[in-house]
């Protein structure tokens, strides 16, 4: 063949390559409401963080879109027979970081003792951990402080960091967040993940691209080729970012506008019930609150004056006028996922101004009070919102409130710090485990070493600290469900939090995709397809 025939069959065979590398690029944007707020896989326990984490950083165990647990890094997993308090994990063969390097049993327990640091805000899902060690390469063992039958609910939660790479590049210890601390895994990343890190702006946008070494990748679709995550917090420009053709997914679409987007032939709208309840928290332990109008007191301790403010509630006008029917009432801060849930906790008391307003006088309040209301407005559906709809509720039984709506960077480091910096606030609370002792681990035990990290009310009772201490050792599950309940009745007449609704999620994408909603609002984004495309 003449060397210009062979130049031309060159440049035909680099143009086909190009135009075919061209038609399998399948780059997908995805628009949230809020960021995350760190890379670091074990600084922050917060939804959009984990979510963004999970596409870069994989556990022993996942959990599909409708909750189910299944193995990932770890192929199987037992109790051993001569020892009831060890758990045996066999690893999976042939899995590979983002670097190249290979996972081994020295990574998991590097990453496990990394978790159960004082900075990690995961080291709640591992009290009642005595020790992690290896057997051999494939083979983890974690020692409990006595037998815990359900410790494997945990382990999805914990993701696995190389050891060497958080060695080389100072990282062993985990990002003190809430004192505004940064390390090298803060914003740079290496997991054994679907997705690699190519570059992250926070609050801008971070981008990652697939992994082709990927080990697990004939197992799932793995289609995107480039995952973008772009925050964009106002919820009229992330829908018009979706419609224009912007982005390809918009994660929590605002429930204004479902009815619109479900009328449009290019958009494709998911809906589905999440494992999260929204409440508001008040300071029921300091002697005197800081925000108040009340010298020398703190309404918040007095159990009346709580009732009261549960009964102002109008749930069901939240419920159709801030959310749209896009939630659900209730009368506790369990999702009805959670092991322990029942009916009659869900009960909601019935709004009553009259008796709420006999209760405050009767605690030695006739004109109410006034106080500030802490409210994240990136966080949750609508988050703002019901914070503005409560102090309008709050108002007409005397309780004045000043509503602080800011960007949950800021919210979270106010509950999180120790002592909390906030009188009453709104949070959200999901539930990984899928069992009622994460509740009381993270929200009702007193503050103390790894428990309690969530309580901002202050609320503290030593025999309650006992009873949910005893729930990760009990091996009998009739009577660990026994103290359960015990637990939730007197937690639920205490009155601590102030429960809203469970939280409705709705999922928008263009029409070729079809991304189903997941129970834990993480969307398993290496499961999508371009169908139809």
């Amino acid at each position: 063949m003449k060397p210009r025939f062979l130049a031309l069959a060159a440049a035909l065979l680099g143009a086909s390559v190009l135009a075919l590398a061209t038609a399998e690029a399948r780059p997908l944007k995805w628009a949230a409401s809020g960021d995350a707020l760190t890379l670091d896989p074990h600084a922050q326990n917060e939804g959009p963080t984990t979510s963004l984490n999970q596409h870069i950083y994989e556990s022993l165990t996942e959990r599909d879109h409708a909750g189910k647990l299944l193995p990932l890094l770890a192929t199987s997993w037992r109790v051993l027979p001569e020892d009831p308090t060890v758990w045996e994990f066999k690893l999976q063969q042939g899995v590979k970081f983002h670097d190249g390097s290979a996972l081994t049993a020295d990574d998991v327990v590097f990453s496990y003792e990394r978790a159960m640091q004082p900075t990690s805000d995961f080291k709640g899902y591992l009290t009642s951990v005595e020790k992690v060690s290896k057997t051999d390469d494939m083979t983890v063992q974690i020692k409990t402080k006595g037998p815990n039958p359900l410790l494997v609910n945990n382990t999805s939660s914990i993701r696995i960091l190389s050891k060497a790479w958080a060695e080389k590049n100072n990282a062993v210890k985990t990002q003190d967040f809430k004192n505004k601390e940064e390390n090298f895994a803060v914003r740079n990343a290496n997991g054994t993940g679907p997705f690699i890190l190519v570059s992250r702006e926070a609050d801008v946008k971070t981008v990652m691209k697939r992994n082709d070494a990927y080990w697990n990748k004939g197992k799932v679709p793995l289609e995107i080729t480039e995952l973008t995550l772009v925050p964009i917090k106002q919820d009229a420009t992330r829908v018009a970012a979706l419609l224009s053709g912007e982005v390809d997914f918009v994660q929590d679409v605002p429930v204004q506008d479902i009815a619109r987007l479900r009328s449009q032939p290019k958009i494709k709208v998911n809906s589905g019930p999440e494992n999260r309840t929204i409440f508001f928290g008040m300071n029921v332990g300091s002697a005197d609150l800081k925000s108040d109008n009340v010298e020398g007191k703190n309404p918040f301790a007095d159990k009346r004056v709580r009732q009261a403010l549960n009964m102002a509630i109008n749930r069901p006008a939240i419920q159709r006028v801030v959310m749209r029917g896009e939630s659900v009432p209730t009368g506790v801060i369990m999702p009805p996922f959670v092991n322990g849930w029942t009916k009659e906790l869900d009960a909601a008391p019935p709004t009553d101004m009259a008796k709420a307003k006999a209760l405050l006088a009767e605690a030695g309040y006739p004109n109410g009070f006034s106080t500030t209301l802490h409210c994240p407005n990136d966080r949750y559906v609508n988050d703002e919102g019901i914070c503005q709809a409560a102090v309008g509720m709050f108002g007409q039984i005397g309780v004045k409130v000043n509503l602080v709506s800011q960007s949950k960077s800021i919210h979270f480091n106010l509950i999180q710090r120790n002592p909390a910096e906030t009188d009453f606030y709104l949070v959200g609370w999901g539930v990984p485990t899928y069992d009622s002792d994460y509740i009381f681990s993270y929200m009702y035990h007193s503050r103390t070493g790894s428990q309690g990290s969530w309580n901002a009310t202050g609320y503290s009772d030593k025999d309650v600290d006992a009873m949910i201490q005893s729930l990760s050792r009990e091996v009998d599950l009739p009577k660990r469900d026994a103290t359960i309940a015990k637990l939730w009745t007197k937690l639920k007449d205490e009155t601590i939090y102030l429960p809203i609704h469970h939280q409705s999620l709705s999922y928008a994408m263009t029409a070729p995709l079809d991304i189903p909603v997941d129970v834990g609002n993480n969307p398993k984004l290496k499961m999508v397809s371009f169908k139809g495309s």
